[in-house]
């Protein structure tokens, strides 16, 4: 296994991580003030190019095998890269997508620990009372990333 750290320019966000063992991700985290140098590779510019407002969908981006997830943390994830920009689900509603209706807790786990935030967008994911949370990064980055694909959600 020969894993690398690609940080890459976001205009307005912050630099981002992306984390890639033999080119495939395994580990993205959502850029921030104060990360260091950045570097290059096609990934991180089309990431870049996603946070500066491009209709990046990275469907065609293999993922990284990472932590040998379940039969089911696969189906969530096929479930929520399936679900279109400018749309949300809540959890209940990627729990059914994914073959397991009433697993929405589930859902919100699998959620909490997405360890490729926009290439798996948990963000489009919102609670059934409103928009949920979004981890360490908080609500005000979740509605921002929405924003972006030009989804209004009510608080």
């Amino acid at each position: 296994m020969s894993v690398r750290c690609v940080r890459y320019r976001a205009e307005g966000w912050g630099v981002g991580e992306l984390w890639l063992d033999e080119g495939r991700p395994v580990w993205h985290e959502s850029p921030r003030p104060g990360r260091g140098p950045e570097g290059a590779h096609p990934l991180a510019e089309r990431l870049a190019a996603y946070f500066a407002g491009a209709p990046e969908t990275f469907a065609d981006v293999e993922l990284g095998a990472g932590d040998d997830p379940s039969p089911f943390h696969r189906s969530l994830e096929r479930a929520l890269r399936a679900v279109p920009r400018g749309e949300v689900v809540t959890y209940g509603e990627l729990a059914a997508l994914a073959g397991r209706p009433g697993a929405a807790r589930a859902a919100g786990t699998f959620c909490a620990r997405n360890r490729l935030s926009i290439l798996v967008p948990c963000h489009r994911v919102v609670g059934a009372s409103g928009p949920g949370s979004y981890g360490e990064l908080g609500l005000g980055y979740k509605l921002r990333l929405l924003a972006l694909e030009g989804v209004d959600v009510a608080l």
